[in-house]
């Protein structure tokens, strides 16, 4: 995937707002698929955006996002434990909603700027997508699939960090 490919999703890559609202409006139904919700260890880039130190554990929630029952998006959201007793507590109970109808439906949620990042080839991130997309889809995901968007969204001092990595696929769309 080179600079063609990321091109081709540099809208996707710099567009504000509800990224599971603008999918959704490419089809007849969105749908988001929970691949997997629990409480693991930080991650180094989820440990830097969240400013949290080296030791403690995260919820995260993976999920594909699906339009027509085309998986477009693999996201991947990650926030401190201690943050499901305060401002996030509703994050347990989601589902198989969008994490947007908990982030755009509240005023107090600030969100940084969105930070594109190449994932790297052979990371753990790409092969632990790999795993999930295989395991949900039954086949791999494309070897293009490169290119993620991340934010951190803040509200009553707690922080959860969105990973959102792209198909090669929806380029084709606008935005």
């Amino acid at each position: 995937m080179g600079i063609a490919s990321r091109e081709g999703l540099r809208d996707w890559l710099r567009a504000p707002g509800s990224l599971s609202r603008r999918l959704a409006r490419l089809g007849q139904r969105f749908e988001v698929q929970v691949l997997s919700q629990r409480t693991q260890p930080l991650r180094s880039h989820e440990r830097l955006a969240l400013g949290l130190p080296r030791r403690g554990c995260t919820l995260v929630r993976e999920v594909l996002l699906r339009v027509d029952g085309v998986p477009l998006v693999w996201a991947r959201s990650a926030l401190h434990k201690s943050a499901l007793a305060g401002p996030w507590r509703a994050l347990k109970g989601l589902g198989p909603q969008p994490l947007a109808n908990l982030l755009y439906a509240d005023r107090r949620v600030v969100r940084s700027e969105l930070r594109p990042r190449r994932l790297a080839r052979h990371g753990h991130t790409r092969r632990h997508l790999q795993r999930q997309w295989l395991a949900a889809t039954g086949s791999p995901p494309s070897a293009q699939m490169l290119w993620s968007r991340n934010s951190v969204f803040r509200r009553g001092g707690a922080q959860l960090r969105v990973m959102e990595l792209f198909a090669p696929g929806l380029a084709k769309y606008r935005p």
